[in-house]
This record gives C-alpha cells, structure tokens and sequence, in this order.
C-alpha cells in the first residue's frame, strides 16, 4: 500500500455516453468546466478514461468536502464517488475497505461488496475479489453481516487502469450537459422566484448564459438590482461565468404609462423588454431567449398574451417552467439556494405601473394600435446602446 493514503474523486459522465462521436467534445467541454471551478479550492490533476474522469488534488490542504460540494454542482455529471485509492493488489485493496470505510461500516449492521474489474490483468476476477474484501470487513467488524439484497452499506471495490478504488454509494450528480456545450442564450432576470430557476434549468441543458434585467430607476431601488446580482450569484454556482447586463428602462416605461391604454401596460412593456432583449442578445452573439413564465400565472402569461409577446421576438423563446405550477417552481428554487434572496422585498419594474385590470386575452391589432400613439424606436435604441455589460 502507498505510504500517505490518496483520496480522489470518481466522476461519472452519464448522459455525455450517448453522444457517440462528439462524445470527445462533451467530455472535453466537462472537464474544462471542472477545472474553472476547482481552480479556487486549490491544484488538481484531472484524467479521463473508461467513462470516468478522475479528479486527484496536487496539494495535501485541500478539502475534499468542498470538492464535493464543487462536483455536485457541475452540469454534466451523473454521478461520482469519493474513494481511497490503492495500488492493484488485493491486500492493499483490504486494508484500504477496512481502514477508509471505518466509521461507515462500524454504524451499519449489513453490507455488500460490489467489485468491477475493468483492468482484466488483475489476477482475480469480481466475484473473488468481492469475496476476499467481504472476508477481511468481517473479520475486522464481528457485528456485521452480509446482505446481498438490501444492505446499509454498499462497498465498491473498482480495479482501472491508473490503480485501485474503494469508495461507498455513488452521489447523485447535478446531472444535464456541460455548459456551452448548446451555445448561448440570454435570460430575462427578474427578482422574482421564476427566472432564477429557468436560468438554472436552461443552463441545464448546456447553454452558457447571459443574463439581461431590466431597471427603473427612481421606481426600482439599488437594492433590488443588488438582488439580482446576488441571485445570478448563486445560479452562477451551476451555471459558471455569467454576463450581467444592465438596462435602462424608465423612460420606455414612462412613456408607456403616458400613451397606452392602462389594461395594456403590462403587455406592451413585455413586448418592449422582448425587442430590446432579442437586439442585445444578437450582440451577444445568442441564439435564443430565456424568459420564467408560467402558463396562466399572471395576466400576461395567457396563451394570447404569450402569442402577443412572441410576435416582436426575433429568435426562438425557451420557457422552461411554462408547465410547472408555482409549489413546483419553489421546490425547485429552494433546492439550488435562490429562494431566499428572491423573497426579499425589493420590487423590480415588473411591478411599475401595473394595471388595476389587465387585459388577458389581448390580439396583436389591440397592441399594434396601442403602440402605434408613440414613437417608441428612439427610446429602444437608446436603451440597447446604454445596456454595457456590468461586473458581478
């Protein structure tokens, strides 16, 4: 056995195993993405081999907890498992199972070995393996016995190619593809509760994410916009890198209050932020459009309405909570850290100017008409030329 024992992590790829021949680029795009966000907690070596990718710290400080905690949050991943590594000799591989898996094994009152022998040049196959290590937890801890169907503890024995494995139950993964992997897209970020986690959800699927609020000063306050930030913060905890970007949108709204129709302002303004959103995400080199609505959530988020708004949009528009209701969004929210900060009371300017009675079955005629009263142009404009990426 190795002098100073080893502790690594074992990643498992999962869906990245159904992309046959862009396989390669998948992995490549993970462990790019690993690397970025270990980088903080210290140096790390990282392999891949045999649908695995191993991920070994250069230096004796680091803590494996944060390791974890970093991995779970890495789109991409099925699944992975903190082991002991050993050199490819079954004494070791006994010793390591009743050394590392201690604790475990002293609080549980059955288990299994699980043994996989992807180096075939290991002189003893799985079942041997399995039975050797099984003999040697038992001898050390009388209390226990074994239990093939449903045990307390599962022990993985796992002989590749760069040495021995011994590690507990695998952890449940973040799952989804790596970011970048599906190209970019812009997410209309609100305070709210739903935005945060439609970002979360297409970054999920591999879009590397630029993230567009929209401000109204003196009607919207610094410490809402400072609650944005906060959130995409701490959606940057899966997501990665994203880019903020700033709009001004008080004038657009005064001037919406002052020549539309007031069951109509909250359609209009949407059809706004849509034009200026479709325009910076062009810049931004994006190829489609982000937005938290839920079907029939709010007034503007009807079927007509949602037509309505779609209609000024110049590239495709994910929803991704359209079907969920809002106890599912929540649980959602509460599971990757943002519903606390989206509960704050700070308003944004979706809330300005909102209309006693909205309309909830508007046509695209009513708002064409609506918006033909003013010459809107000039102020969009100016918007998309003020809107400068900002520094979270």
């Amino acid at each position: 056995m190795t002098d100073t024992p080893r502790e690594i992590v074992l990643i498992k790829n999962g869906e990245l195993a159904l992309k046959g021949l862009n396989r390669g680029t998948f992995e490549t795009a993970l462990v790019k993405n690993l690397k970025r966000r270990l980088r903080s907690l210290g140096s790390f070596e990282l392999r891949r081999a045999q649908s695995t990718i191993y991920v070994e710290p250069l230096d004796s400080d680091i803590d494996m907890d944060d390791v974890c905690r970093c991995v779970s949050q890495v789109f991409g991943i099925a699944a992975f498992s903190r082991a002991r590594v050993v050199e490819k000799d079954l004494a070791a591989i006994q010793a390591a199972a009743v050394d590392y898996l201690r604790d475990t094994l002293e609080a549980a009152a059955t288990f299994k070995v699980e043994s996989k022998r992807a180096d075939k040049t290991f002189p003893y196959p799985s079942p041997a393996i399995s039975a050797e290590v099984g003999g040697a937890i038992l001898e050390a801890f009388p209390h226990l016995k074994v239990d093939v169907h449903e045990p307390d503890v599962i022990v993985n024995v796992e002989i590749r190619d760069f040495g021995a494995y011994v590690h507990t139950a695998q952890i449940p993964g973040a799952g989804g593809m790596p970011v970048g992997t599906a190209g970019y897209a812009a997410v209309l970020i609100s305070g709210g509760i739903d935005s945060p986690v439609a970002a979360y959800m297409m970054a999920k699927r591999g879009l590397a994410l630029t993230a567009i609020h929209f401000a109204s000063p003196p009607y919207t306050s610094e410490r809402a916009e400072q609650k944005v930030r906060d959130l995409l913060r701490q959606v940057g905890h899966y997501a990665g890198r994203i880019k903020y970007i700033l709009v001004p949108f008080t004038e657009i709204q005064e001037a919406i209050r002052d020549h539309c129709p007031e069951e109509l302002f909250t359609l209009v303004m949407r059809r706004m932020m849509m034009r200026i959103a479709s325009r910076i995400a062009e810049r931004e080199d994006c190829g489609a459009l982000i937005t938290g609505e839920s079907l029939g959530q709010v007034a503007s988020q009807t079927v007509p309405a949602l037509r309505c708004t779609d209609a000024v949009a110049t590239m495709p528009v994910f929803r991704p909570v359209i079907g969920m209701d809002k106890e599912e969004i929540i649980r959602v929210s509460r599971k990757i850290g943002t519903f606390d900060i989206s509960i704050q009371p700070y308003e944004d300017c979706c809330t300005v100017f909102t209309p006693r009675h909205p309309r909830t079955r508007p046509t695209l005629r009513m708002l064409e008409e609506a918006e033909a009263a003013f010459d809107f142009e000039p102020l969009l404009n100016k918007a998309v030329a003020d809107a400068v990426p900002t520094t979270l």
